[in-house]
């Protein structure tokens, strides 16, 4: 006989969360997926490498009998394929389902060594947009013409490119997307980040102006409220960020070029140098073929030697580059400048007379 527990679970109502309406949801999820998997799968089919059949299933993340299977799929929609040995794996037939772009021989090689570029600058974690752009060089290498695919093929085995070290970018792709979307909507910010300058956590609330991406690292441009005033903040140094119910109305007298002003990379601090250095003849050469500032003049001495002068916004950021050439240059102007350069160098010839601990 049924106790009361069991007819009130036989007739308790069915919960919302299920039913129809979520197996359906879940359907076309898997069917999103399985679309995004046949459209990278005909990518590298036709990007003309060769990729077998472990590789195929890495890049899309699924196992090796689901690879036979979406090639059965292309297969029946008459996609052309083969299994090329000598490049290792499945290619497309030149001109299958896709219609070449038309590239010159040297736009296509450009394209697929920034490809190649990007890919070398980022083991770990990927530094916003790059893996992006790293996605799309294969998509568009993947429908370039036969003969432009060889030619490139050949080329790219000969020539190597080695990208600057970069900032690690850890955990800041979802800083970098709420940043995006805050910029769009003109949507303000809450943020908590670790200041080197104040040397301390701070919170402000940001009007995200600009991204920009400076040598290594990405950053944001915005106008805080706790400094009352237009700063550059590091997406590195994040450590949390909240849309706020609040917009607001950017300043359209805003530019970046005028926010940088003469700053030597990106900081400016409100006070402007005329800076002069004196490079020796073993340096000189390597300085003087770099633009390093808008306003650099050069003039060369008999001995070899350089004369760098240049007008810059704030010493900070100058005061390091001088030091990564050691003695083989010498502060002649500001005076405050040649000061700072001798203090920083007389520490470090305390420093190096002590035992290391």
């Amino acid at each position: 006989m049924p106790t009361l527990t069991t007819i009130k679970q036989a007739h308790k109502p069915k919960s919302r969360s299920g039913g129809p309406s979520r197996r359906a949801a879940a359907e076309r999820a898997g069917q999103f997926r399985r679309i995004h998997r046949l459209l990278k799968l005909i990518s590298l089919l036709q990007s003309g490498r060769g990729c077998d059949t472990p590789a195929l299933a890495r890049e899309l993340g699924v196992s090796r009998r689901i690879v036979f299977r979406y090639l059965d799929v292309l297969r029946s929609v008459g996609m052309e394929f083969v299994h090329d040995r000598q490049a290792g794996g499945y290619r497309a037939k030149p001109g299958s389902l896709l219609r070449p772009v038309d590239f010159s021989l040297t736009e296509a090689l450009a394209l697929l060594l920034a490809s190649r570029g990007v890919k070398h600058s980022a083991p770990g974690p990927s530094v916003p947009l790059l893996q992006a752009a790293a996605s799309a060089a294969l998509k568009i290498e993947s429908v370039l013409p036969a003969d432009v695919q060889q030619y490139c093929s050949e080329l790219m085995s000969k020539i190597d490119i080695w990208p600057a070290p970069l900032a690690r970018h850890k955990d800041t792709g979802g800083f970098f997307a709420m940043i995006q979307k805050a910029i769009h909507q003109k949507r303000k910010l809450k943020m908590v980040y670790r200041s080197f300058t104040e040397r301390e956590r701070i919170q402000t609330t940001l009007d995200p102006y600009r991204l920009v991406f400076c040598q290594r690292a990405w950053y944001v441009i915005a106008y805080s409220s706790l400094h009352q005033s237009m700063r550059t903040f590091k997406l590195l140094r994040i450590y949390q960020l909240k849309f706020l119910d609040k917009l607001y109305v950017p300043d359209k007298d805003f530019h970046l070029d005028e926010f940088f002003g003469y700053a030597w990379n990106m900081i400016p601090e409100g006070r402007v140098f005329r800076v002069a250095l004196r490079f020796s003849s073993k340096v000189a050469g390597n300085v003087a073929e770099v633009l390093w500032h808008k306003t650099q003049h050069i003039e060369w001495l008999k001995d070899g030697s350089m004369i760098f002068r240049v007008t810059v916004d704030g010493l900070t950021e100058i005061s390091w580059w001088i030091l990564g050439y050691g003695a083989e240059v010498g502060v002649i102007a500001p005076a405050v400048l040649r000061k700072r350069i001798g203090k920083t160098a007389e520490r470090m010839v305390n420093m190096y007379k002590r035992k290391p601990k």
